[in-house]
């Protein structure tokens, strides 16, 4: 009983045990807030609680950047933004009170599919608050995940939140400095790690943790035997004679404006911010999405392979699924390497996630395959194709579905889905990152369209939505109902920086006030950073960042995405592109060409078989970047000025144009940046 003395302590100390903690004692239970608790099994018992009350109403700050302090829910007084809030633990045991004997969690494990029912997943879920609680979890304190998408990953993310930790995914390609910087911040006192590969990160840098005080690997057997150091199978019997009237203390005093998880994003210019949500950004986040897209409860299933350490991974896959009692199967860890298509297949989920270059190597795929149909198949897709992108129209307005595509459906479009694994897909999202326009129009023509969404860690996944009933292609969708949208400072177009506002913005920066201030406003507006603007039925379209925001010597401002993605929708070879200029007399490019990957996701010299095959159909037989950037091959340099030349002849004056561009030997990837000092 000493974790729950401790944590009653903390109760007292920070609410006065006032009402919002809804706890009402007999007379028998007497303690000294100055010396230790004893308490009984018995005085347990006699404790009751009022689960109406589930936030702190005394809380007047939107913000915070305290693990422990609770903030001001923005509740509206009507609609979807005035839904009673919640905490996670009454999310999860409403789903399981309804649906705990259907299917939760699938794995597989040789070759077989095995399942946990929402009950199972519960009861493993407390199993686990447990033994963290038996191990010394403080409140407020983190405990670290490291590792692929698991059942694992997942128990032991809501056995934290359950025990009254914080919840904080890292990154499995973090440097052991980098997973260092993420444990110290949120002061991890567990690191939850996969397999000894990520151990071995930990243990080089234990000595810098001074709150840390197990590290547990959940697959596999420890190479060595080491002090504090469990498998899976050890940590999760150290609280089975932890009584369940200790959980249910701590989950009782848990409130829905208190911070329950951390995401860490990624540190560009400096250390990486851990964005912390509220119980009530997640819950109130994960049932608005599935409202305004229409999940159906219990009828959903989906395949997690995402980082779940990424905000829009963890909401979909997690905390979505969990609230519409979904089915998650997880794919295998490498999945991004090939196995995505095999496990898609499979599992013919009812809804799928990628990130644009997941949909660009689908695309890439399906091409290749397409190259080397007879003639006649090519005929009949491309006739399909036609029809497909006719229902762009469809989708704009009440048009009528295009003549002929029942037939197109059955000769190409269900056959096409099929092999995807997509034939039970109803929505097919993108996100994470901008997409090109060819890639879009590219499923659309395939009667698999994309639709995009629209957030950051900070609004907790989405804050803006396509869907088949509101979709402008290249438009993010519009906003999530509960939300609002504003463009500051708008320029004469009505451009202007896309603020967000809602039940779904964080609480703040922990321990960063001067960060969190740059990103609240004194209004309580979250600021993107991004700009935008609307059209004239509300549909949000993203034309770039504020901070990419070119000046040419002559004062012109130059956004560069546009100008970026025409090139790319040009030149389908191209991969990336970095459009350079600022106070310069004219505009440049650096270019990258599209190149396979290796097992780290670090770009390689091979180039991806559909630029193979793109040279060669221009008379070029080369099958390296080095080969094309070495000769400054003739035809397809050639090609690519042409495409520059058909962006320049849009462009809207010539300081807009581009005058030089070069092919860089290596395409762009996270281990190949470097600080310009």
């Amino acid at each position: 009983l000493n974790v729950l003395s401790l944590h009653l302590k903390q109760c007292v100390h920070r609410e006065g045990f006032n009402h919002s903690y809804a706890i009402k004692m007999d007379k028998k239970f007497f303690f000294n807030v100055e010396k230790e608790l004893v308490l009984s099994k018995a005085t347990l018992n006699n404790i009751s609680y009022q689960s109406k009350v589930v936030f702190n109403d005394t809380s007047q700050e939107l913000w915070s950047t305290a693990r422990d302090k609770p903030v001001k829910l923005r509740m509206e007084t009507s609609g979807l933004g005035s839904e009673p809030p919640m905490t996670i633990h009454q999310m999860f045991l409403a789903t399981v009170q309804k649906y705990g004997d259907y299917p939760a969690l699938r794995v597989k494990k040789d070759g077989m599919w095995v399942s946990l029912t929402y009950k199972e997943y519960y009861q493993h879920a407390r199993a686990a608050a447990k033994s963290f609680l038996k191990l010394g979890l403080e409140r407020f304190h983190g405990v670290g995940i490291l590792g692929f998408n698991s059942p694992e990953w997942f128990i032991a993310d809501v056995g934290c939140i359950l025990a009254g930790g914080l919840a904080t995914g890292i990154y499995t390609t973090n440097s052991p400095e980098a997973c260092q910087y993420v444990a110290h911040n949120c002061e991890a006192n567990f690191l939850v790690v996969e397999n000894n590969k990520q151990l071995i990160k930990i243990l080089q840098v234990r000595d810098q943790l001074p709150h840390l005080k197990a590290i547990v690997q959940y697959k596999g057997e420890l190479e060595q035997k080491l002090p504090n150091v469990y498998t899976w199978a050890e940590f999760m019997k150290f609280g089975a004679n932890v009584p369940d009237s200790e959980l249910d203390v701590l989950i009782d005093c848990q409130k829905a404006n208190e911070c329950c998880t951390l995401i860490y994003t990624s540190g560009t210019t400096g250390n990486p911010k851990g964005a912390m949500l509220s119980h009530d950004n997640i819950t109130w986040t994960a049932s608005a999405t599935g409202h305004m897209i229409n999940l159906k409860m219990a009828e959903e299933e989906l395949v997690s392979y995402l980082p779940l350490s990424h905000v829009a991974a963890q909401v979909q896959d997690m905390w979505i699924c969990m609230r519409f009692a979904g089915i998650t199967n997880f794919a295998e860890p490498d999945a991004l390497k090939g196995s995505l298509a095999n496990t898609l297949r499979e599992v013919r989920p009812t809804s799928f996630l990628g990130v644009p270059r997941v949909w660009e190597k689908m695309q890439e795929a399906m091409k290749a395959v397409g190259a080397k149909s007879s003639v006649t198949k090519k005929k009949i897709a491309d006739w399909a194709k036609g029809i497909g992108l006719q229902l762009i129209l469809f989708l704009y307005s009440d048009s009528s579905v295009p003549w002929g595509f029942t037939l197109a459906n059955a000769l190409v479009f269900k056959n096409v889905r099929k092999a995807l694994g997509l034939d039970r897909c109803r929505t097919c999202f993108t996100g994470a990152a901008p997409i090109t326009k060819d890639t879009l129009e590219y499923f659309m023509s395939l009667y698999t369209p994309l639709f995009e969404l629209y957030g950051m860690s900070e609004s907790t996944g989405p804050h803006s939505i396509s869907w088949a009933e509101g979709y402008r292609i290249m438009s993010c969708g519009k906003v999530l109902t509960g939300c609002k949208t504003k463009l500051d400072k708008p320029n004469t177009d009505g451009t202007g920086e896309i603020c967000f506002w809602g039940r779904h913005v964080f609480m703040g920066y922990l321990n960063m006030p001067e960060k969190t201030e740059e990103a609240l406003d004194t209004d309580g507006w979250l600021h993107s950073g991004d700009l935008g603007k609307h059209d004239e039925d509300d549909f949000l379209f993203i034309t770039g960042r504020i901070k990419e925001l070119i000046i040419t010597a002559g004062g012109e401002n130059v956004p560069p995405v546009p100008i970026e993605d025409a090139l790319k929708e040009e030149v389908s070879i191209i991969s990336n592109v970095m459009l350079v200029g600022d106070k310069k007399k004219f505009l440049s490019m650096l270019l990258t060409l599209k190149c396979n990957v290796d097992d780290n996701g670090d770009p390689t010299d091979e180039l991806t078989p559909l630029v193979v095959e793109y040279c060669r159909q221009h008379g070029v037989i080369v099958s390296k970047v080095s080969e094309i950037v070495n000769k400054k091959e003739p035809t397809i340099y050639k090609t690519i000025q042409e495409g520059i030349d058909r962006v320049n002849a849009k462009a809207t004056s010539n300081a807009q144009r581009v005058q030089k561009w070069t092919i860089l030997q290596r395409d762009f990837s996270i281990s190949g940046w470097r600080p310009l000092m």
